[in-house]
């Protein structure tokens, strides 16, 4: 597989529009200080084409393309695992049928991308494979990006990610003077950067090396977010739930908690849902929804029974399941340290803050 290559600013300009035309292509945009993805159109009417990286002031209908920076505010498993899709119709056997074109995602980063790891272990098992997801996730086309900066809320590093994507991308771009390195990761990637071979060029050490203290910068801005909220690491948080579930840090954390399942919604890996039927005068449609493990009827059965009746029961499960059940049983703590939760939670419930005390309880023991 080809290594590093580097590619101008203009020649992804030109690859995005290319791709443009085989794909529903999405690209990260940035009005103010938010960040979301949004279909990209090369060329709005009376408008130059949205500019990756671009600095120069841009239109509420044309804000410029922000491929590095940090994630974007809503997860990108929505675009594999919808808030609200269709799974089946008129009692008919077969999955409704897919869009007119497969997803092109630009700018994902190293949170979401362990994000999908999460989700492919329970949509893509060895038991059972979700054929929506699964059909959504082999079309797609993953192009990734570096971070170049750092949120305050940012701790990926303590749960053993990077803020650079190293694996399940097909893509992966790092930001340099003058343009981006450009790596391969899958067959298909390899396939898409044969639409611009005029444009790529050896990657010289000095952009290999201005690679490297990039990433070394945000990586040190992501130590300081971890140092100075006491954020343990993987080796300290293992066995800690488990340890402390009669605690009454749950109680006391779930105090604030409206149960308005914000930190469901918005977390990358998190995967319940809930189905529904819903009827006109001619069909007959089933459909998926995202559910909360924090709304109060989540565990209540067709009894009445709820064993999660308590909201500090529900808050408990929550994080039972991402850093005891998930390490135990696949390998992998269900956190990508992306801090979204932190800033949708209208209670200020701190993920960063629960793992520290449960740590902290434990030592004491």
């Amino acid at each position: 597989m080809t290594g590093l290559q580097f590619i101008p600013t203009e020649g992804l300009l030109e690859l995005l529009t290319r791709l443009n035309e085989q794909y529903s292509l999405y690209a990260p945009v940035k009005q103010g200080e938010h960040r979301s993805y949004r279909l990209w159109n090369p060329r709005p009417a009376g408008e130059p084409p949205s500019t990756p990286g671009a600095t120069a002031e841009t239109s509420e209908d044309s804000p410029a393309i922000c491929v590095g920076e940090v994630r974007t505010f809503e997860p990108a498993k929505a675009f594999f695992f919808p808030a609200r899709e269709k799974v089946a119709e008129n009692y008919e056997d077969k999955i409704p049928a897919p869009g007119p074109k497969p997803l092109a995602l630009v700018g994902v980063k190293s949170c979401d991308l362990k994000g999908f790891a999460v989700l492919d272990r329970v949509f893509q098992g060895q038991d059972y494979r979700d054929p929506l997801y699964s059909r959504a996730r082999s079309d797609a086309l993953l192009i990734s990006a570096d971070c170049t900066s750092a949120l305050e809320v940012c701790f990926c590093l303590a749960l053993g990610g990077t803020p650079y994507p190293q694996e399940n991308f097909d893509l992966n771009l790092s930001e340099v003077t003058g343009g981006y390195l450009v790596e391969p990761g899958s067959e298909r990637g390899e396939q898409v950067l044969g639409h611009v071979t005029a444009h790529l060029q050896t990657a010289k050490k000095a952009l290999l090396d201005e690679r490297q203290q990039r990433r070394a910068a945000v990586s040190q801005a992501v130590r300081k977010n971890i140092e100075e909220h006491g954020i343990p690491g993987q080796d300290r948080l293992a066995g800690a739930i488990r340890k402390n579930y009669e605690s009454r840090v749950w109680q006391e954390e779930a105090q604030t908690c409206v149960e308005c399942g914000a930190c469901n919604t918005i977390c990358p890996t998190c995967h319940c849902f809930l189905l529904f039927d819903q009827k006109d005068e001619r069909d007959l449609a089933r459909f998926r929804i995202w559910d909360s493990c924090l709304i109060k009827d989540f565990a209540k059965v067709a009894g009445g029974a709820n064993p999660r009746s308590k909201l500090w029961m529900r808050l408990r499960n929550r994080f039972e399941k991402k850093f005891d059940f998930f390490p135990s049983t696949e390998g992998i703590y269900a956190c990508t340290g992306c801090g979204r939760c932190i800033l949708a939670c209208p209670g200020k419930i701190d993920i960063r803050k629960v793992l520290r005390r449960n740590v902290e309880d434990v030592s004491k023991q």
